[in-house]
C-alpha cells in the first residue's frame, strides 16, 4: 500500500475513535446526571459543555481540510 493510504487510514480511525470516545462519555454523563436527579439547568450545561468539546474537534476538522485544499 502507498503511504498515501495509510494516512487515509490513520485519519479515518483518528476521527472514528474521538467519535466513539464522545458518544461514550454522552452515555456515562447521562446515566450520572439521571442516577443523582441533577436539575435541569445543570444537565444543560453539562451536555453544552460536552457539545463544545465535540464541536471543537469538529471545527478543527474544517479547517485542517481548508488549510490542506489551499496548499498552507
Amino acid at each position: 500500500m502507498l503511504a498515501e493510504n495509510y494516512e487515509l487510514i490513520e485519519t479515518i480511525m483518528l476521527y472514528g475513535g474521538l467519535v466513539c470516545l464522545f458518544v461514550l462519555m454522552g452515555y456515562a454523563v447521562h446515566d450520572v446526571l439521571k442516577n443523582n436527579d441533577v436539575p435541569m439547568i445543570g444537565r444543560v450545561v453539562t451536555y453544552g459543555v460536552l457539545g463544545l468539546g465535540a464541536l471543537g474537534f469538529v471545527a478543527k476538522g474544517i479547517i485542517e481540510i481548508i488549510w490542506l485544499s489551499t496548499g498552507v
